[in-house]
């Protein structure tokens, strides 16, 4: 258990480096996705085939991880959306209300029982994001694609974990990028439609300090291979321990990690007010409150039954 959570939360520290990546790459959010989910199955694809790991998904199965994968496109689009309509720093924090959606949805979907403390610790959660709206209405549109991101989050999350168990990571996540870009293939021209200023290349620059700063080349494949690849073959082998519930609020930890180099590297500080970090306050107690909750030792009879089941 405590290995799943060190996963998960290396997983959770190369996801709060998304949000400052999506800030320096100069591309729309749709484009943008579109090379991020491109570069990713290419780069597990190449790494099943050398390792030689492919594995046959069953047809059932297979619906599904099209099906996530569908959804992880959608929502990354909403959440660089959030990243381009207001900043880093209230995209990673808005994602963070995925516990409240996945607290409702993970017992539905996987047949198990509401838990009211969950419930209410996913409610602390979105008390922060209210303080937060009500404190930057300039970020309104930014915060409503934060919010429908994190739903997303909390449905393709919910599904993973009923199959978690069946296949390894990799595979999981080559089936669920290489669908989920065709998905977005299938989207983008409404993209050019709507916004015929749209740009699809990545800025390119010279071989230079200052030039690769500026290359969004360069951080694309960053953030498809370390923040993509790693993070998510680490999150997916975490959940086969915890529940998604504690994966959710785990991921909450995120904005922390990525409001911190937001403030470092484009002093987004000076860009919100303090109900923003009233708002982060609470969310960060929520993920406090649940990591003492899953370490603190319980010999139920529900608990034992959890574990055998996973293991």
């Amino acid at each position: 258990m405590k290995k799943a959570l060190i996963q998960m939360h290396l997983a959770v520290l190369l996801w709060g480096f998304t949000g400052v990546l999506g800030r320096a790459i100069d591309l729309d959010a749709p484009v943008l996705v579109w090379y991020r989910m491109l570069f990713t199955f290419l780069i597990v694809g190449a790494l099943l085939t050398w390792r030689r790991q492919w594995v046959k998904v069953a047809p059932r199965d297979m619906l599904q991880l099209v099906l996530v994968g569908c959804l992880m496109g959608l929502h990354w689009v909403a959440f660089y959306g959030a990243i381009k309509f207001a900043n880093a720093s209230i995209a990673l924090v808005c994602l963070s209300t995925a516990s409240v959606f996945t607290s409702l949805l993970d017992p539905l979907v996987n047949k198990g029982k509401y838990d009211l403390k969950e419930v209410l610790l996913g409610l602390v959660a979105l008390a922060g994001v209210y303080f937060i709206y009500q404190f930057q209405q300039l970020f309104s549109i930014g915060i409503l694609f934060g919010v429908i991101a994190a739903i997303l989050s909390s449905v393709f999350t919910v599904l993973n974990k009923r199959i978690a168990n069946s296949y390894p990571a990799r595979t999981m996540v080559f089936y669920e990028m290489s669908t989920g870009w065709l998905f977005v293939t299938l989207l983008l021209p409404l993209q050019f439609i709507y916004f015929p200023e749209t740009r699809f290349l990545p800025h390119g620059s010279p071989l230079t300090y200052q030039g690769l700063l500026h290359n969004d080349w360069l951080w694309l494949v960053i953030l498809s291979l370390c923040c993509t690849v790693w993070a998510q073959s680490l999150a997916l082998t975490a959940l086969r321990k915890l529940s998604s519930f504690t994966v959710t609020l785990s991921v909450n930890l995120e904005p922390v990690y990525g409001v911190a180099l937001a403030f470092l590297l484009y002093n987004e500080n000076k860009e919100l007010k303090s109900g923003f970090f009233i708002g982060m306050g609470l969310i960060l107690l929520s993920v406090i409150l649940q990591m003492v909750r899953l370490l603190k030792p319980r010999f139920s009879p529900g608990f034992l039954k959890e574990k055998g089941g996973i293991d």
